[in-house]
């Protein structure tokens, strides 16, 4: 019989545990967000930029955290490839300003892990997290302008122009995941579930 104080799993264990609900959690949001990038009737908006985050954010230690980011990587690329040859979703952003998404992804996943060790300052993460989305956006859509080769006889005012029509969503979407993530953080804590340890 156990005591009443005494923990069901050891800390190693339960950080454990906790890191593989994680790695599980996050590709299942993605996957069933990325096809959409705003979101439709039917579909949620992509949660891609708010998963890459919550996994810099959560999983700490270096070789989970760099590990989880390159699986990541490699899932999005997977579902995106799905999404073009199986369901017929238009190519039209897979050109030679691809590869960049990865310095995007970084940014957020990098901002995520530097979040997680100030939390005591919430303007601090805050402020953090709206520039790794802002910077992700400048290297994201930027490249897309730049090497896609779609916009070669694009002006600086219609391009910002396009900032301006696509910058709010880009920003608010992931903003809106992560607010819902923050709550149930917040509610864990309180509960006594703290982030995965960092070694």
């Amino acid at each position: 019989m156990l005591l009443k104080d005494q923990p069901v799993f050891a800390q190693g264990e339960q950080s454990k545990i906790k890191g593989i609900m994680l790695l599980s959690l996050l590709p299942i949001l993605m996957l069933f967000t990325r096809t959409d990038h705003f979101g439709s009737a039917v579909s949620l908006p992509d949660a891609s930029l708010a998963v890459f985050f919550l996994s810099g954010f959560y999983l700490r230690r270096l070789r989970w955290g760099l590990g989880s980011f390159i699986l990541l990587c490699v899932l999005a690329a997977g579902i995106d490839y799905w999404a073009i040859t199986a369901r017929g979703v238009s190519d039209y952003c897979v050109t030679a300003a691809y590869g960049l998404l990865l310095p995007t992804y970084f940014s957020v996943w990098w901002a995520g892990r530097w979040a997680s060790s100030h939390t005591d300052d919430k303007f601090q993460v805050i402020i953090a997290t709206v520039a790794s989305l802002m910077v992700a956006f400048l290297i994201s859509n930027g490249s897309f302008y730049l090497l896609s080769g779609n916009f070669t006889e694009l002006s600086m005012t219609e391009y910002t122009s396009r900032v301006v029509q696509y910058l709010p969503r880009y920003l608010l979407t992931p903003l809106g995941y992560l607010a819902v993530a923050a709550l149930f953080h917040f509610l864990m804590v309180r509960g006594g579930v703290d982030q995965v340890e960092q070694q």
